[in-house]
């Protein structure tokens, strides 16, 4: 059985949060390290914008100040997504690995299958989106809105949104895991036409998104999510996690590209 590193970052702001994800990327790609996952929080709560998501008329940049929550934009493409009782994941792979399929949508259904074994660890019946015909598209910038092709649903709600990325051989894969939502704090973060309009937007999310506590037969603490989902992807993906622990030198090189890009107005906000 292979042997991946397992990375527990707890919680970190959100910067930090997508300087870790690219530094482990860059490291992979230059052999320092094996495949890893990783899973962390985000204190403060963030608001992650896809690579290619625009900020002016779709954010309401009030409503994430008022709210006390970081934006943050991250390499990968999709919607928006707001981390706050959730875990997050990440996985850091190379496009050459013998068990990654060339195709994006097909590297989707291998790294998910530990998704849906962390769901099954929590006794939640979770399965495979598998949209019929081409994926509707919406002028939503809210990332839960829809799933997408592997991501997970239950009671055919949308339980975990992934997003992906190919740079420098790598494949990084990281999605969204919510324990818990609080719905009116997450449509205060999106400009709508109206308040009659939010308020509609608000109440169809609820057939469209769910929240594992929201489905489970017992209150799920982050931490149990944690050991859930560690338990399912060493059983997903076949293979044993050794958890880790970065070096003072790796930590300083995250904490400055977290400074010099992440939290910055060039990078957050530039389109």
């Amino acid at each position: 059985m292979e042997t991946w590193y397992f990375l527990d970052s707890n919680y970190c702001s959100p910067a930090f949060n997508m300087a870790m994800d690219e530094m482990l990327l860059h490291w992979h790609s230059q052999g320092k390290i094996p495949p890893v996952i990783r899973f962390y929080g985000w204190e403060p709560a963030g608001l992650s914008v896809g690579y290619f998501q625009k900020v002016n008329g779709k954010i309401d940049l009030e409503g994430v100040k008022q709210h006390g929550i970081e934006l943050v934009r991250r390499q990968t493409g999709g919607r928006a997504v707001l981390h706050d009782q959730e875990l997050t994941y990440s996985i850091i792979v190379s496009e050459q690995h013998e068990k990654m399929p060339k195709s994006v949508k097909d590297a989707y259904f291998v790294l998910s299958k530990g998704l849906l074994e962390g769901f099954k660890e929590l006794n939640v019946e979770a399965e495979f989106a598998i949209p019929e015909g081409k994926l509707q598209t919406t002028n939503s910038a809210v990332c839960f809105e829809e799933p997408s092709w592997y991501e997970l649903i239950v009671e055919g709600k949308k339980a975990a949104g992934s997003a992906q990325t190919r740079k420098e051989g790598v494949i990084l894969q990281h999605g969204s895991i919510p324990i818990n939502v609080d719905k009116v704090k997450l449509f205060d973060l999106f400009i709508y036409p109206n308040d009659r309009v939010k308020q509609r937007a608000r109440r169809a999310f609820g057939d469209k998104a769910v929240a594992i506590n929201e489905v489970s037969d017992r209150t799920i603490t982050y931490d149990d999510t944690k050991l859930a989902f560690k338990k399912g992807f060493e059983r997903g993906l076949d293979i044993q996690l050794e958890p880790v622990e970065l070096s003072d030198e790796q930590m300083h090189e995250v904490n400055r590209l977290a400074k010099d890009k992440y939290d910055s107005k060039e990078w957050n906000y530039y389109r």
